[in-house]
């Protein structure tokens, strides 16, 4: 566990600059797999990603045996009664703490939690009783002030931007909200979300972003395989994208 300002000041300069890869998978995919996803990592670390985002505890475990770079852990959970489901409850993020993550990263978005709780009140206990650093998902502006100026995280990323109903209409990456961000922020800025190409990462830098987050680009093969079959003429009548 990271527990004081030092360590986590060691974590930023691991990652400042760098790629963060995230190895996922959906769920009733073949690559859904403990072993799979530990083996994406490593390759990723091997090839120069500085940290990697993985979900889910089993996941977390597995990565935590085979690579040496920082892991940002996620558990993604889904409720009825919410539509926020990374990281969603304090249960959620004691479990990625207990596999071994070194951040864990949460929904800082507005929306109501389920089981009742508050953004503020999972910041709170994740501080309290687990002793590792956080980074906020959020999709707006105002989400990322509230998330370090009202309740303290350590990192901000634009992961959920395009992902909520108020900016599902976005299709590209969100630099003005990575711009806007680092503008008015002391944190780092992480950009994370819809970053397909090498121009796309060094323009999140040059709008301000800390470090970058590149998952379905490089891990995401059943959307790839996806993408190129519904080009073919043999493409299946019940395809569908993800």
């Amino acid at each position: 566990m990271i527990d004081s300002k030092s360590e986590i000041q060691n974590l930023k300069s691991k990652i400042q600059d760098g790629l963060i890869v995230s190895c996922q998978a959906p769920a009733n995919s073949p690559l859904c797999k403990p072993e799979i996803i530990a083996a994406l990592a490593e390759t990723a670390e091997q090839n120069g990603a500085v940290a990697v985002r993985i979900d889910s505890p089993q996941h977390i475990r597995a990565v935590k045996q085979a690579v040496k770079a920082p892991i940002f852990g996620i558990y993604k959970v889904v409720f009825d009664s919410s539509e926020v489901y990374i990281t969603p409850t304090f249960n959620a993020a004691k479990e990625v703490a207990a596999a071994g993550a070194d951040v864990i990263a949460i929904d800082a978005t507005l929306r109501q939690r389920p089981d009742g709780e508050s953004l503020t009140e999972i910041v709170s206990r994740i501080k309290e009783e687990l002793n590792l650093p956080i980074m906020a998902d959020v999709s707006r502006l105002e989400e990322g002030l509230n998330a370090v100026e009202a309740i303290g995280v350590d990192f901000v990323s634009t992961t959920l931007s395009g992902y909520t109903t108020a900016t599902k209409h976005l299709v590209e990456p969100d630099f003005e909200l990575v711009e806007n961000l680092a503008q008015r922020l002391d944190v780092p800025v992480i950009c994370e979300g819809r970053l397909r190409l090498a121009n796309d990462v060094q323009r999140a830098f040059d709008c301000g972003a800390f470090a970058v987050v590149v998952g379905g680009a490089i891990t995401g093969i059943d959307q790839l395989v996806q993408q190129f079959v519904s080009a073919t003429p043999r493409r299946s009548a019940n395809f569908k994208m993800f």
